[in-house]
């Protein structure tokens, strides 16, 4: 038995190690990292506020640095609104973030990097103002009006029931007249009345989507794409016909690009998700989402946690043995996780490792590594990234005033550089981390004989490489005494304060430790 400072000086050099030495990573696409980017939030390259494609590039270096793999942008094409998912030109970058020949550079500087790129696609829908409808409302006669959902139907008269909308919508009136016309056809727009339901039974309208996958996956080299609102191809009644639509999508790109990644959001129970996966084979992992989120907050019951995720993988495992699972701690679509925890970085960032020893493809929303806040209406949690104090950076946009992330509440990026215990570093050593294990890259996830209220544990396993995970999710120190299964994890690999110990086959795990054990 080792004595305890040949222990300590294992501990530091294992951790000094495992983080700092990216030629050990083995982490390929489309495992590893990926960082979803709100592009007009996050860097400006021309003085006008709105972050854009060139401010993107110029950061490219920064999220190698960080250890992202892939980067998913929420829309970039034309639209009348801020967010853009309301697209009126499919084959086309929006002119606010600059110009196709900028997309195009930066996709090229990314995978110089081996970063790869995922694009928004919104197939659910156009924007009101796309040719497509603007030529589908002049009549029926129209060789466009079949593109869209048309019924004699009133929502006005109907009042479609709330109960009855999905967690996608609040929107209880989709049925819309065409310019206050309440006495002909409606169509359908399941958000909202801008937001005009594509009819995807309709095959020009499936081909239409061919071609513009020949556009990105082609013409502008992105590497997949991410799939809003998948489950809303066909109404809930016609689920099937939803899953089978993703199959043909799927066999389609692949056509165009052999590797294509795509990966949907369906915002729904785990089991109501899992036959999407024949189509798309990762799907945004909504539950362990909420299930994180829910145990660090109370600093308790964490007995189920590994066994739900197991229970959703068991769900995922009947509908097809190949997918990727999609995690995440939060979206573009709900309150940031710091100001979820009420602002804990402590607990958060327990919660990001968590999310970085499980299973599968973790998501970083931009802004999380530094904590930035934030909390509904959407432009609250959608607020400019803070690169710096300075406001003459011109990286820095302004298009939005924030409420929630500013220099009073969040410490801007270069002052966390210059911190080693900042949470942008905490951050970036984890991912790191995680990029040189193939154990947590690659390998399945086993429940650990240890049965304590307050600590996450799990086994994570790839072949003959394994790893003991353990996450204390209380404000107070634990002690755990290893059982005989459990005696040859003998070192700590990653310890995420670098202040836990073994010795004698008991591990101290400070309160809201990440350690890591092989």
């Amino acid at each position: 038995m080792y004595n305890v400072s040949k222990w300590f000086l294992l501990i530091v050099f294992a951790f000094a190690s495992s983080c700092s030495n990216e030629s050990k990573q083995v982490s390929n696409w489309p495992y590893g990292v990926n960082y979803e980017v709100f592009v007009r939030s996050y860097a400006d390259s021309n003085g006008d506020g709105i972050g854009d494609f060139n401010g993107l590039t110029a950061k490219l270096d920064y999220l190698k640095e960080l250890g992202v793999g892939g980067i998913w942008l929420m829309p970039i094409m034309p639209s009348p609104t801020y967010h853009k998912y309301d697209v009126v030109d499919y084959k086309a970058v929006d002119p606010e973030y600059g110009t196709q020949e900028d997309f195009q550079n930066l996709v090229a500087e990314a995978h110089k990097r081996g970063i790869r790129i995922l694009v928004d696609l919104i197939v659910n829908h156009t924007g009101s103002d796309h040719s497509w409808f603007k030529n589908a409302i002049k009549g029926k006669s129209n060789p466009y009006r079949d593109y869209y959902v048309w019924a004699n139907k009133d929502s006005v008269r109907e009042q479609i029931s709330k109960k009855s909308a999905s967690l996608d919508s609040d929107n209880i009136t989709q049925w819309h007249p065409v310019n206050g016309d309440t006495l002909s056809e409606h169509y359908y727009g399941f958000f909202w009345g801008g937001m005009p339901d594509l009819n995807l039974d309709n095959t020009k309208v499936r081909n239409e989507f061919v071609e513009i996958g020949k556009y990105w996956l082609g013409e502008m080299k992105v590497d997949g794409f991410r799939l809003d609102a998948a489950k809303h191809i066909f109404p809930t009644e016609r689920a099937t016909d939803n899953h089978e639509f993703w199959i043909w999508f799927r066999k389609e790109m692949q056509k165009i690009k052999t590797d294509v990644y795509l990966v949907g959001e369906v915002w729904s129970k785990s089991e109501d998700v899992a036959p999407y996966l024949r189509g798309l084979p990762a799907l945004f992992n909504f539950d362990m989402g909420y299930a994180i989120t829910s145990v660090v907050r109370a600093g308790k019951d964490t007995i189920d946690l590994i066994r739900k995720y197991k229970q959703i993988n068991d769900y995922y495992n009947k509908s097809t043995t190949e997918f990727i699972d999609a995690t995440f701690l939060k979206n573009h679509d709900q309150n940031r996780i710091l100001s979820e925890l009420s602002d804990d970085k402590n607990r958060a960032r327990l919660a990001a490792g968590i999310l970085f020893t499980l299973p599968g493809t973790p998501y970083v929303y931009y802004g999380e590594e530094i904590g930035m806040l934030g909390a509904k209406p959407d432009e609250y949690i959608r607020e400019p990234f803070l690169w710096d104090y300075d406001a003459n950076d011109k990286s820095q946009t302004s298009w939005e005033t924030p409420r929630y992330s500013n220099d009073e509440t969040v410490v801007p990026l270069l002052k966390q550089k210059q911190d080693p215990a900042s949470l942008y570093n905490f951050y970036m050593k984890f991912i790191q981390y995680r990029n040189s294990s193939k154990a947590l890259t690659y390998g399945s996830i086993e429940m650990a004989p240890i049965n304590i209220g307050e600590v996450v544990s799990f086994i994570r396993v790839k072949d003959e490489d394994q790893r003991l995970v353990l996450h204390n999710v209380s404000d107070v120190e634990v002690t755990i005494k290893l059982s005989d299964a459990l005696v040859d994890y003998s070192i700590i690999e990653f310890d995420s304060f670098n202040s836990a110990s073994l010795s004698n086959g008991e591990v101290r795990l400070p309160a809201y430790a990440s350690v890591v054990l092989k």
